[in-house]
């Protein structure tokens, strides 16, 4: 019989073990969220679709302000036939893995440079405040002005997006380490770089991911806008054709493509947070 110690429910221990001795492993926790719902990430998704599917088939949705769903897929099956869709989804999938790679490795070098040195902080800390204070997108005419509207204007607006959320969690989680373990560390002898290595990066770690979710999320909003205002190829410039022309199947294509690129992208985030604080005990484990 099962019995409650604390916050755990806990069960009488197995054969062998001394007489009166409980088993405290956990086997319900009864004040957390509860056991993972197995693709509980897709039950909002499916019933959004349904409801566009009823909504689209009983007439509550006029086909003018949201195409129905199988018009889009077939209109995604002619985007793809021709070869459009996946010329587009390249470039602009470029543009952002450029932007995210630039943005993640910029924002990570000023945060380990700030959060390591008080000088470093002093120096770098003020200016990226400032910058997270002004919306990367007012930027935009300053760049073209600096840039032109080429590639390297797009891919610099998606970095500047994405190095602040990059510097502003890992420098937190810098500055969240526990002070023992740099006079533990003191005490042993090691030197900077392994206490960099192995306190300081692995100390940092959840702080990293958690920014590289946001500043996925920041690239994607950076990538639509450069695309929409001023580009001549990718997923954004076949939505505005198709917003010229009141083709609004082809403006859901657009639209779902950006999904899956968002989602896809998270889901790694998250697959790799899960493989790399594996150790960590939290009520989502």
């Amino acid at each position: 019989m099962t019995t409650l110690a604390g916050d755990v429910t806990t069960r009488p221990r197995s054969a062998g073990a001394p007489p009166g001795a409980e088993d405290v492993r956990p086997v319900r926790r009864r004040l957390g969220p509860g056991a993972p719902i197995r693709f509980g990430g897709l039950i909002g998704i499916a019933l959004l679709l349904a409801a566009w599917v009823v909504g689209s088939a009983t007439g509550l949705l006029d086909p003018r302000t949201l195409t129905e769903p199988w018009t889009v897929v077939e209109s995604a099956g002619t985007l793809i036939e021709n070869g459009r869709l996946q010329e587009s989804l390249v470039t602009s999938g470029v543009r952002a893995a450029l932007g995210l790679g630039l943005g993640v490795a910029v924002g990570t070098v000023l945060a380990l440079v700030s959060g390591l040195s008080r000088i470093g902080e002093s120096l770098i800390d003020g200016p990226i405040q400032v910058k997270r204070s002004i919306p990367t997108l007012a930027l935009i005419p300053l760049l073209i002005l600096w840039l032109g509207i080429g590639e390297p204007m797009k891919v610099i607006t998606i970095a500047l997006a994405v190095f602040v959320p990059i510097y502003i969690h890992t420098h937190n989680g810098l500055r969240s380490i526990e002070g023992r373990y740099a006079e533990l560390a003191e005490t042993l002898g090691v030197t900077r770089a392994e206490f960099v290595r192995h306190v300081v990066l692995p100390g940092a770690m959840p702080g990293f991911l958690l920014g590289l979710r946001f500043a996925v999320t920041s690239s994607l909003l950076a990538l639509v806008v450069v695309e929409v205002i001023n580009a001549t190829s990718g997923i954004g410039h076949m939505i505005t054709l198709a917003s010229n022309y009141g083709q609004t199947d082809i403006i859901v294509v657009g639209l779902v493509v950006y999904a899956l690129l968002g989602v896809t992208a998270d889901a790694v985030v998250r697959l790799i947070e899960r493989k790399a604080l594996s150790w960590r005990r939290t009520l989502a484990s």
